[in-house]
């Protein structure tokens, strides 16, 4: 299994749009083959900032969907709203408490 946590910051007046498209999109996103949960947070201090937080059954599930027209759909429409340059992460859990 791994995580993808992807870091993006907008422009205020862009969050409108983004949350729009995101609402959209996320059944899409959620329904990728090898993708098991996926989240979508808002930084508490700077609410520009937002997360995405995914679980995939392997890096290959990851990639395929990054090459995918739905990846391609999605990252066009968001990265034009954009302030600041995203980041990821791709990270594997070691621990887990219920």
């Amino acid at each position: 299994m791994l995580i993808r946590i992807v870091k993006m910051s907008f422009h205020q007046e862009n969050i409108p749009a983004f949350l729009e498209n995101f609402e959209l999109m996320k059944e899409h996103i959620r329904n990728s083959p090898g993708n098991r949960f996926l989240e979508l947070y808002q930084d508490k201090t700077n609410p520009c900032i937002f997360f995405t937080y995914s679980y995939w059954e392997t890096e290959n599930d990851l990639e395929n969907y990054r090459k995918s027209a739905l990846f391609d759909k999605v990252w066009t429409f968001t990265k034009k709203l954009f302030n600041d340059k995203p980041e990821a992460w791709s990270v594997d859990k070691l621990v887990s408490l219920v």
